[in-house]
């Protein structure tokens, strides 16, 4: 299993529209940079959030998610969302993926994000998963921490199978293929 350039990455984004919008170059005067990077691929986060907060909440249940645990932000107006101290948040990418049959991967938080407290986790993007991601925010501080719309937030790296698989993620029928916003926990039920 290889990781792979800006090269291969340039390429399946341009030819096989592996990642929409695709930034051919890191983009980074005066923001959290994005774009292209040597080995890997600088996501953007938007500008919808989701909150966790106390307020009317029930407990958090991965098996049955509750909407009144979240709140809902929209920092499209003042570029930021403020996650309270000691809290998390979910968002969404910018970018829109189609992950090829032979690959998976993988995405780390920024170095600036982290060196501040804010931990970024995304699970793995599994072969021919398609769809935005859901991303994970954690403000560990005790303080208040601003997290940039429309800016980096975490690098997406590429390894790519010395085989291809046997059963992709599309053929499992993935409960989160094609998510297009914010995805909340869910599991698949049995009829």
């Amino acid at each position: 299993m290889g990781l792979k350039s800006d090269i291969w990455i340039k390429e399946m984004s341009l030819k096989e529209r592996m990642i929409e919008p695709f930034c051919e170059k890191q983009i980074g005067e005066n923001i959290i940079s994005y774009g292209i990077s040597s080995y890997g691929y600088d996501i953007r986060v938007g500008s919808e959030f989701m909150i966790f907060t106390n307020v009317g909440a029930t407990m958090v249940d991965p098996k049955d998610f509750h909407y009144k645990n979240v709140i809902e932000i929209d920092a499209s107006e003042q570029g930021f969302c403020v996650v309270p101290p000691n809290s998390f948040a979910l968002a969404r990418t910018i970018e829109y993926f189609r992950m090829p049959r032979d690959t998976l991967a993988i995405c780390l938080g920024k170095s600036t994000y982290a060196r501040c407290g804010i931990i970024v986790n995304v699970t793995p993007f599994e072969p021919e998963f398609e769809g935005h991601i859901t991303i994970e925010i954690s403000n560990t501080t005790p303080l208040p921490a601003k997290i940039y719309a429309n800016e980096g937030i975490a690098q997406v790296l590429f390894f790519q199978g010395d085989e291809v698989c046997k059963v992709s993620y599309k053929d499992r029928k993935g409960k989160y293929q094609g998510q297009t916003g914010i995805t909340l926990p869910k599991i698949l039920k049995r009829n």
